[in-house]
């Protein structure tokens, strides 16, 4: 586990690749403003003894242990993609216990995956290839619009292709999160949160896993929820501009000081 800095508690929960060393360079920025608290998914090696389950609320119980281990009785959290749904049915089930909350790049209500993604899904291993290589490319826009410079670019695709070997994701229990998460009412629980909550998006140009409408569909779920929007950044806004995504939810969580 994770759990660095000093300040406000906040708790982020992984997207689907499920392991926190992919985002060092957003915790480690966000840890400069509050203290940051963040876990692997259940699942993916490294995480921490998970309590058998066939849901997807198995997730729901791995965020609250990790909350009580970090003896905290009230924190804000931030779910980055698939970490969104998590927090978000956290949020209305445990009110009382979230401070702030943070759905960055979110699936929204009514999410459903597409014939590409349900492609990859259903067989994750046998359409890998397939599935890394099509990646490259919805990658490279967001690429050339994060880093101008082409040696930029080289130097964060080999930053990152050593991270992923490092700290593999599993793309069967990938795949399973994204069956898991489709079983979710997601409209239900947004209307239950009641924490002050902030939108995050890319540029709906850029943003080419989970389209910038269905994120946004949450303004109208949450009331007096905020939006922001991260120009030239797509779906990895955390990974390739960490500082910028740790500005954005540290200044939204720490408002409340001023």
């Amino acid at each position: 586990m994770y759990d660095e800095g000093t300040g406000l508690p906040i708790v982020i929960v992984q997207p689907l690749q499920g392991r926190w060393q992919w985002l060092r360079g957003f915790l480690d920025a966000l840890s400069a403003e509050c203290r940051v608290i963040t876990y692997t998914l259940c699942g993916d090696f490294g995480a921490d003894h998970c309590v058998a389950s066939d849901g997807f609320d198995l997730y729901v119980r791995q965020l609250e242990g990790v909350i009580d281990r970090a003896g905290l009785e009230r924190t804000a959290i931030c779910g980055i993609s698939f970490g969104g749904a998590v927090a978000l049915r956290y949020a209305a089930r445990h009110p009382g216990r979230v401070s702030h909350l943070v759905l960055a790049s979110a699936p929204g209500p009514g999410w459903r995956i597409s014939s590409e993604q349900s492609r990859y899904v259903s067989h994750p291993l046998l359409t890998l290839p397939m599935f890394l290589f099509g990646a490259l490319g919805r990658l490279s826009a967001e690429l050339a619009a994060a880093f101008p410079r082409m040696w930029d670019r080289v130097a964060f695709v080999t930053r990152t292709a050593l991270t992923a070997l490092r700290y593999p994701a599993l793309p069967h229990v990938m795949a399973r999160r994204v069956r898991l998460m489709e079983t979710v009412d997601l409209a239900t629980d947004a209307s239950l949160v009641t924490a002050p909550t902030l939108i995050v998006t890319g540029s709906p140009s850029l943003e080419q896993v989970v389209p910038v409408q269905s994120t946004r569909e949450y303004l109208s779920y949450i009331p007096n929820s905020q939006y922001e929007i991260m120009e030239k950044a797509g779906h990895s806004g955390s990974l390739m501009q960490p500082l910028r995504l740790a500005r954005i939810v540290g200044e939204f969580i720490n408002a409340s000081r001023t």
